[in-house]
């Protein structure tokens, strides 16, 4: 089971960030998702951030992000946003809220959806999720990826988030009518 760090302490260190990917890379990632991705200049805080700045933030379908905004946090918001109920996307403002189940499904998303951006890939996922604080049973996000995560996978599966191939969808939880082929 995933969970984030207790603290809302953040480590220091060297997680790939979007100054290194670049907004309009961002952008294209989540468009089919319609989700914007809004670039806030490094001297504001970032609106929505549930855990402070540097990290993104949520408010409706907006994603805010600065240029120290670490990847795995950006990415992390809006799977978030993907796996969210419908009615819970409405009111979005900064908590995504959900339970352990969603929790597990939004941090595998992050990591499919990493393979498909330049320059982070799921090894860098892995890595920055471990230095962040991320916590698993199995003791780090690749082990419990490659063997501890069958419930997420199939979580996103049936909600009709990812196909029978792992690839994710471009959809929303709530919008698949053939829910994943199941």
């Amino acid at each position: 089971m995933a969970n984030e760090s207790e603290s809302t302490e953040r480590p220091a260190g060297p997680q790939l960030i979007v100054d290194e990917v670049g907004v309009t890379a961002l952008r294209r990632l989540l468009e089919p998702y319609r989700m914007e991705v809004h670039e806030v200049l490094s001297t504001e805080s970032i609106p929505g951030s549930y855990w402070g700045d540097p990290e993104a933030g949520l408010i409706d379908r907006r994603l805010y992000v600065r240029s120290d905004t670490p990847v795995q946090s950006a990415l992390h918001e809006a799977c978030h946003y993907i796996c969210m109920t419908p009615d819970r996307r409405q009111g979005l403002h900064t908590d995504a809220g959900g339970g352990y189940d969603e929790e597990d499904a939004v941090c595998y998303l992050q990591i499919l959806l990493a393979d498909r951006l330049a320059g982070m890939g799921r090894r860098r996922m892995w890595a920055d999720m471990d230095h962040w604080g991320y916590t698993f049973r199995l003791g780090s996000a690749r082990a419990w990826f490659e063997g501890d995560a069958e419930d997420a996978r199939f979580w996103l599966l049936r909600e009709g988030l990812v196909d029978r191939e792992n690839r994710p969808l471009g959809t929303l939880r709530g919008e698949c009518a053939d829910r994943g082929g199941l």
